[in-house]
């Protein structure tokens, strides 16, 4: 069990653009090889931008991008001709396969603040494609098949616990709240990565919390 913790992420952005990154891999410049990657997660980025703030198109190329909006809306674009409005509560999943380009922006009038989640795919190439889910339950797990991957949303109210799945790797990132893991507290932007993880649940404390839990079945 290795626990992250918020304030020891690489700062990264362009305030001056309105635009500030917290990352919790080895990323650009804060290049660390012993942070690369936890099973297919390659990156874990906390985005917080200014109203009119956002990132001018850019390509992906041979990545699964998972994103989760906290607070505000964000305005999403893609080449492959997408358009969308993500707001908290929907799941958004760019595929980018053998390249894709996308802009992202605030257009609200309040701050945005969003997790993107890079995850490696099993097998390079493909071609791009896109899916948003708006109002994504607790109790279904949104699956990512190009990375071997499965989402839980855990929205714990005070003093409940949820079941963290027992797998080979796990990926805790905590969006809100505190929460107790495996004897841990955690707060917001904390992380924890586990492996060959064994009857651990998660506990709501002082509060509600939300916790993105990723599930991976192999090395």
């Amino acid at each position: 069990m290795d626990v992250r913790r918020s304030g020891d992420r690489y700062l990264g952005g362009e305030p001056a653009d309105g635009i500030e990154t917290r990352h919790a891999f080895s990323f650009g410049p804060h290049y660390d090889p012993d942070n690369l990657r936890f099973g297919p997660v390659i990156a874990c980025n906390e985005e917080h931008l200014e109203p009119g703030a956002g990132f001018s198109e850019h390509t992906h190329s041979h990545t699964e991008l998972v994103t989760w909006v906290v607070e505000g809306t964000l305005t999403h674009r893609d080449s492959a001709g997408h358009e969308t409005t993500v707001r908290p509560g929907d799941l958004q999943r760019l595929s980018a396969g053998g390249g894709v380009r996308h802009t992202e922006r605030n257009d609200g009038s309040s701050c945005l603040v969003f997790v993107q989640m890079w995850l490696a795919p099993v097998a390079a190439g493909g071609d791009p494609s896109y899916e948003i889910v708006r109002g994504i339950a607790d109790s279904t797990p949104y699956a990512v098949p190009a990375a071997g991957a499965l989402l839980h949303v855990r929205r714990l109210r005070p003093a409940e616990r949820a079941a963290v799945p027992d797998a080979a790797r796990v990926y805790a990132h905590v969006v809100r709240g505190e929460v107790r893991l495996g004897g841990a507290e955690l707060g917001p932007g904390d992380s924890v990565r586990l492996r060959d993880s064994n009857s651990l649940e998660l506990e709501a404390l002082r509060g509600s919390a939300e916790v993105l839990v990723w599930e991976f079945a192999g090395d």
